[in-house]
């Protein structure tokens, strides 16, 4: 990645504190991701990876801190604002999250309701919906329900859902879990063939070493709510620490 990429984030989290009552689920959390990086955060369960997505998607506010979109607080920022800036983003939710009363093309169109700004008219929808589709090699898939389709092929749906509105930066929420190794690997090619056709900047969260090691420029570890650990994936699978070692035992 060109280190004139690295010198403003197109997403940070910064000083993030988010707690229930007594349990204090993030501590201090920061995170950076820069154009053009694939960042992939790793964390146990109970580490506060679910917490850190919904507030980074604006499902609950943190305590205190800031995240910040192209140079954007959503924590301070209005709904209008809030959901013009959503359009930059693509998210791909853990277990694909399709409406299963929809069409694939009906699920494809849903993000494009809000955006009678964007799409003028049926032929460019169509042609978005159909791109989208190609994109993850289900161009047959258009008018199936998601009942029809493999796990697999729902995780493409939805990832070419996320791809709708050509968004410069992608959310990945556990995209692999729940799949088999051949076809997690067939999602992780995809994921990579996008970056590369997009030049999109995305943001991993995954508990799958194989996936990290293919995917990642650069790791988080989440520890208990805070940064416990940052580096390459072979920075960080070589390092002596018994906490970050038990990251990538089998």
């Amino acid at each position: 990645m060109d280190a004139t990429k690295k010198i403003n984030p197109v997403l940070e989290l910064k000083s993030l504190h988010k707690s229930f009552g007594d349990n204090h689920v993030l501590k201090d959390f920061n995170l950076k991701l820069f154009e053009g990086e694939n960042l992939v955060v790793m964390g146990k369960s109970g580490s506060g990876k679910s917490v850190m997505i919904k507030c980074l998607v604006g499902l609950i506010q943190p305590d205190s801190g800031s995240i910040t979109i192209k140079n954007h607080d959503i924590t301070s920022i209005g709904h209008s604002e809030l959901d013009l800036l959503r359009t930059e983003i693509g998210f791909l939710f853990q277990g694909s999250a399709l409406y299963d009363s929809m069409t694939v093309r009906e699920n494809l169109e849903f993000p494009l309701r809000r955006q009678t700004h964007k799409i003028q008219d049926f032929e460019s929808k169509e042609i978005l919906v159909k791109e989208a589709l190609e994109n993850v090699g289900l161009a047959h898939t258009l008018d199936l329900m998601p009942a029809e389709l493999s796990g697999g092929m729902q995780r493409r749906v939805a990832l070419a859902r996320a791809l709708i509105l050509k968004p410069k930066i992608i959310i990945y929420d556990e995209p692999t879990t729940g799949l088999d190794p051949i076809t997690a690997k067939e999602i992780i090619a995809l994921m990579r063939n996008i970056q590369k056709k997009y030049h999109t900047s995305s943001l991993i969260i995954t508990h799958d070493v194989d996936c990290a090691r293919v995917i990642s420029n650069r790791m988080i570890l989440l520890v208990d709510g805070t940064n416990y650990a940052e580096g390459t994936f072979e920075e960080l699978s070589n390092a002596k620490d018994p906490k970050i070692q038990a990251f990538f035992k089998n």
